[in-house]
């Protein structure tokens, strides 16, 4: 660590990965603790443990990773594994979230098709639906302080966040044109708003 011309002493560098090898180790334990939705396990690993990401950065690339076709943690995984280390690092971080994970819903799937008339284990499905619904709303909520920097204000994302649940849980109209529209006007007022 140099100092500043100042005198003062320059910031550490941000923690980052150690090689895609890292990549793909941290991105397979995160996929095998995500029972039930990865979103905040992934939240929690890269922004609070590793540090590998800050608050404002994990809330733009999981806004770009919903909006891309394909499923929204993979995409995100795309994108850390290929900040750090380009098109290596996009495909440990794929494979860290796809490779052992896979293995483990083939032996899953079996057993399924072997207990799936038990009713225990259908009631315990059932649980487990309400446990991923409490994770994806935990994450929503810690995310939402990450909106005071935002710059159409806290207020308006309110009312975007506010408008999209209403458009999509209530009115029960399609995700891909709930944010073609509402995404889209964001994404304009946001750019407006941004100073050149």
């Amino acid at each position: 660590m140099h100092p500043s011309p100042s005198g003062a002493a320059a910031p550490p560098d941000p923690p980052q990965p150690k090689s895609p090898r890292d990549l793909f180790v941290s991105f397979t334990w995160l996929a095998l603790q995500g029972f039930g939705g990865v979103l905040a396990i992934v939240q929690r690993e890269m922004v609070e443990k590793k540090r590998w990401l800050t608050p404002e950065q994990f809330l733009e690339d999981w806004a770009v990773a919903q909006v891309m076709p394909g499923p929204n943690v993979i995409n995100l995984a795309l994108m850390i594994g290929d900040r750090y280390f380009g098109l290596r690092g996009a495909i440990a971080a794929v494979a860290g979230m796809l490779a052992i994970p896979l293995v483990v819903i083939l032996v899953l799937a079996v057993l399924y098709a072997h207990y799936a008339a038990n009713p225990q284990v259908a009631a315990a499905l059932r649980g487990m639906g309400a446990v991923s619904g409490g994770l994806i709303a935990a994450t929503g909520i810690k995310l939402i302080p990450q909106l005071r920097r935002h710059p159409l204000g806290f207020a308006a994302c309110l009312a975007f966040v506010a408008l999209v649940f209403g458009a999509i849980a209530l009115f029960k109209l399609p995700l891909g044109w709930v944010l073609l529209a509402v995404g889209g006007v964001a994404c304009a007022w946001t750019w407006r708003r941004i100073p050149a």
